[in-house]
């Protein structure tokens, strides 16, 4: 029998949400009444369909046993960490490069007094969490060694860490530790764990949150022709098999957050598919992390209307996402994304 995927969908928001959850209409998302679906969608490689809530007890006996064992993980309550709410949606991991090279933002606050400001003013704006990062992960980009990734943070992390709360964006084990020592909260490896082997040992140790992007290749080659059999799906088994691993070594904490990866060795296909879809990753179990700020796609989509900081589509795609119950959001600009969301969920209010 071919393997199904179970993606939760057709999302409701705000107070058209509790009603229907009150009326046993929807299903609440991770046990929050805020956001709430009527349908799941069964994915196959083959095929798609989607089917209502009321429908499920129609099921074929074993489908309906894996669909009811995958919507246990979709609407169980997510415990909190790291300054995460997950009562909230979304919460909003501020991006802070501290490299002469980054995609965006390179040069900008890589001075000392520049980045601690812009990390206080991005906290201050709502960000629950400032992502640091001191070697440049952009499509193209070459790998720095530890020392100058290392150097280019430190001063920096010794003074955030006592200030408000710090993600560390790296791949290397070594940095990790040294972050970890000054009291980071989250480990953000865009390698999904596969760049550095004793990274596993790292996070085992220590039992830190961290996350785990999907990628292909490396920053140097990752855009050059990536192809998938099915991205969603084969994103999707990544992950899977990732969990699994980490289980296996003895890793059993759930503090973990899940990252599709966009713009990470995909081309604009590749990423419309995984936005589109992105519910799918709630069968995972963890809170879902996007970083859709700034990226091609929004060049892509565009067009002429391109600009160079891509607010409004880094706005539009980030209501989308919330839309869909992401929980985590990773972006440069925090205060007018923060804003378009307010604005927006002010006016779906009855």
């Amino acid at each position: 029998m071919s393997r199904y995927y179970t993606r939760a969908c057709n999302f409701y928001y705000g107070s058209i949400s509790k009603a229907l959850v009150r009326k046993k209409k929807s299903i609440p998302l991770n046990g929050n009444k805020e956001i709430s679906f009527d349908k799941i969608e069964l994915i196959s490689r083959k095929l798609k369909r989607k089917i209502s809530i009321n429908g499920l007890n129609k099921l074929p006996k074993l489908q309906k046993k894996q669909v009811f064992k995958d919507l246990q993980k979709i609407t169980s309550k997510k415990k909190n960490f790291a300054n995460f709410n997950f009562t909230r949606l979304p919460n909003i991991m501020g991006v802070l490069n501290l490299t002469p090279d980054s995609f965006s933002d390179g040069g900008k606050f890589n001075k000392k007094n520049k980045g601690i400001k812009h990390a206080m003013e991005m906290f201050g704006s709502g960000a629950d969490l400032i992502d640091v990062g001191g070697e440049s992960t952009r499509p193209g980009s070459k790998g720095v060694n530890e020392k100058k990734e290392w150097n280019r943070i430190k001063d920096i992390l010794k003074i955030l860490c006592n200030k408000i709360p710090i993600s560390l964006d790296t791949r290397k084990s070594e940095i990790m530790k040294k972050g970890i020592s000054l009291g980071i909260k989250v480990i953000n490896d865009v390698s999904g764990l596969n760049y550095d082997t004793e990274t596993k040992n790292i996070l085992k140790k220590y039992s830190i949150p961290f996350v785990i992007q999907h990628s292909i290749g490396t920053p140097e080659n990752m855009q050059k022709n990536p192809s998938y059999k099915n991205e969603l799906l084969d994103i999707y088994d990544f992950f899977e098999k990732k969990i699994q691993f980490l289980r296996s070594i003895g890793i059993k904490h759930n503090k973990i957050i899940i990252d599709p990866g966009v713009g990470f060795g995909k081309n604009l296909k590749h990423n419309m598919n995984l936005i589109r879809n992105i519910s799918i990753f709630h069968t995972l179990g963890f809170p879902i992390l996007v970083g859709n700020s700034r990226k091609k796609f929004i060049k892509e989509l565009s067009g002429r209307n391109d600009t160079k900081n891509r607010t409004g589509g880094t706005v539009a795609s980030s209501i989308y996402l919330m839309m869909q119950g992401v929980q985590i959001l990773r972006v440069h600009e925090v205060n007018e994304i923060s804003q378009g969301l307010k604005v927006f969920k002010e006016l779906i209010k009855k």
